[in-house]
């Protein structure tokens, strides 16, 4: 488990790379919300938005997502717990007032960082 990366991995690289080519700043592995104790991937705080790029396994992508073949009570019961943190995560953030993207890590970041750049754009309070 030491070697599994939380923050940093190739397709949060690949997206926060192209957003940046797209001119935009943001805070990487950040609370959007101070009294949550759960980061988001990118945050854009004046427009309120925070992204999570989740990993296929991790996450419990329904395209993607093998069951293990071993230790399957342990595996089974930790993606199913972080399936529901990431819709309670999701559910305050809305409830705060943010606007929640997620994307899963086999999607394009091309098309991932398109959609983030007009999300944020449409959401930016916007200078006098």
């Amino acid at each position: 488990m030491q070697a599994i990366r939380s923050r940093d991995t190739k397709p949060e690289r690949l997206i926060r790379s192209l957003l940046h080519a797209h001119g935009l700043r943001y805070r990487v592995a950040a609370r959007p919300l101070a009294d949550l104790r759960r980061t988001a991937d990118v945050v854009f705080r004046p427009a309120k938005v925070a992204v999570f790029i989740d990993g296929c396994y991790w996450h419990g992508c329904p395209e993607h997502y093998v069951p293990p073949k071993t230790n399957q009570g342990y595996w089974s019961v930790k993606v199913a717990t972080n399936m529901a943190r990431d819709r309670d995560t999701d559910l305050r953030l809305v409830d705060a007032g943010w606007t929640v993207l997620r994307f899963w890590e086999h999607e394009s970041p091309d098309l991932c960082a398109l959609q983030i750049a007009a999300t944020v754009d449409k959401l930016r309070p916007r200078r006098p």
